[in-house]
């Protein structure tokens, strides 16, 4: 068993020493670049990782299981092979989410159900990470079962926003996106349903990239079509984050919907410097409300693509259907996954897991067959729309961080939410229609808080998404601006 929880680092004895822990502000691709050239190694690195740890993350409780036992191991068995053969990341330590086995491992999905769970076999995505040269040292926070996005849970508690430790990191890859923003991570393995990797990036101003189905192929689990919900990479930087998609991409004969790896890599897409001919910007997608400030910074942002000769129109494909069809679908899917656990072990459960799986099962076929089709109308639509815009631009979130202690946004702009998830309609709209989109950091809100815009592609599009957001991102000039020491503003 290779692992240690946050109740047990006050008692390690060991002393660190560390070379220079100005590494962690370097960008991962740098960071790469030292360990190929063997400016730094792998141990190194995990060394400078755990002082930075012990230093910042008891403030905002990113990482609350690590395994650095296992990560040296890992990481002396890739240092004696040739830099050649040691992969796309050649060493370089990783976070995965705590839904995703890591064998030897504490995988709890944020459930007391699973609170002392074990695994012996790691998902195929950390198989292909570490096969890609990427050292695993510890385990992100996530809400229970990736439900909700606040990233809180009863085995490990709440994850804190860094910009302010009193407001949410949303969810449910909070941990991953805090442990970034606060440089306790260069890379992060997150995953996304309804937002999951965008919500907290543009809540902790790094880049989360949802990818299409299929990019990155994972360890089936209740079904094999399942879709709504792909893992994904998280950065500081989008040229970090397109590393970190080709290291993950590429099929597996476990995973029957992965993809092939394409010709070209993505991080030569974002270095080929091409920019968008035409793009739209969207406040509401039109199906949600927006907090007026979000909106503002969001607007500026997107309108800043025209100093390049873009042009930049108002719009957005009509996608009414989201919220209905989102809703049943998503219910179906925890009714799939998490049936059993209601029958076995209800009490263990929080209530909004609870309402999820009892929405699944009490849906009816013709209920189902109706969002389906829904969601094929909207695919379609979506599709027609890019046949005119290369891009579509919206906020990321509708609201800025919201207190840590509530559970979720009940209402924004004066519309008050029939449901926990419905805030997040602006999201997983894009989910639905089964484009890759990811959270740009945008700019800031009066009170310092990030912002995210996100940039949405075409299904498969994830090479033009990375190469325009990077072109957006060197014209913001918000770069740069994690990692940071976590604060209280109040």
């Amino acid at each position: 068993m290779f692992y240690s929880t946050i109740r047990d680092r006050k008692s390690r004895s060991r002393s660190i020493e560390v070379a220079d822990q100005g590494l962690v502000r370097e960008t991962a691709v740098a960071i790469v670049g030292k360990l190929k050239s063997g400016e730094v190694t792998p141990l190194d690195l995990l060394d400078v990782l755990e002082k930075r740890i012990a230093e910042v993350d008891g403030k905002v409780n990113a990482l609350p299981t690590l395994c650095f036992d296992r990560a040296r191991k890992h990481a002396t068995a890739l240092m004696q092979k040739p830099v050649a053969e040691r992969g796309l990341l050649a060493g370089l330590p990783i976070p995965i989410k705590d839904l995703t086995n890591v064998a030897g491992v504490l995988t709890t999905q944020g459930s007391p159900i699973y609170r002392d769970n074990i695994p012996a076999k790691s998902d195929i995505l950390v198989e292909h990470l570490e096969n890609n040269g990427g050292v695993i040292y510890a385990k992100s926070n996530t809400p229970e079962f990736g439900a909700g996005a606040n990233t809180f849970n009863e085995v490990f508690g709440p994850t804190r926003n860094p910009f302010d430790t009193s407001r949410s990191a949303a969810g449910s890859s909070g941990g991953a996106a805090v442990a970034l923003a606060t440089g306790t991570a260069w890379l992060a393995h997150g995953s996304d349903m309804g937002g999951s990797l965008r919500n907290p990036a543009s809540f902790c101003g790094i880049v989360g990239l949802r990818p299409s189905i299929g990019r990155v192929a994972h360890t089936p689990i209740a079904a094999i079509d399942r879709n709504l919900g792909v893992q994904g990479p998280m950065a500081r930087n989008v040229e970090d984050v397109a590393l970190l998609l080709d290291a993950m991409s590429g099929e597996h004969p476990a995973d029957p919907l992965s993809l092939p790896v394409l010709p070209n890599s993505f991080l030569a897409a974002v270095r080929s410097g091409n920019k968008p001919k035409r793009v739209a910007y969207s406040p509401d997608l039109g199906i949600t409300p927006v907090d007026a400030e979000v909106a503002a910074v969001t607007r500026t942002a997107a309108q800043r693509f025209a100093e390049l000769g873009v042009i930049v129109e108002e719009a957005h494909p009509d996608l009414r259907e989201a919220h209905e069809c989102f809703h049943v679908l998503r219910a179906f899917d925890f009714a799939l996954s998490k049936a059993a656990l209601l029958r076995t072990k209800r009490d263990l459960l929080k209530p909004e897991v609870i309402w999820n799986i009892e929405e699944g099962l009490k849906l009816t076929v013709e209920q189902i067959e109706r969002a389906e089709a829904q969601r094929v109308a909207m695919t379609a639509r979506t599709l027609e729309f890019f046949e005119k815009y290369d891009l579509l631009l919206a906020p990321a979130t509708i609201v800025p961080p919201f207190p840590v202690e509530n559970r979720y946004v009940a209402e924004c702009a004066g519309k008050k939410f029939d449901n926990y998830v419905e805030w997040l309609g602006i999201v997983y709209a894009i989910t639905l229609v089964c484009c890759p989109a990811l959270s740009l950091p945008c700019g800031f809100t009066a009170s310092g808080l990030p912002v995210g815009l996100q940039v949405v592609a075409p299904p498969r599009g994830e090479a033009q998404l990375l190469a325009g957001a990077k072109v957006l991102e060197d014209i913001l000039g918000v770069r740069g601006t994690t990692p940071i020491d976590p604060r209280a503003l109040r």
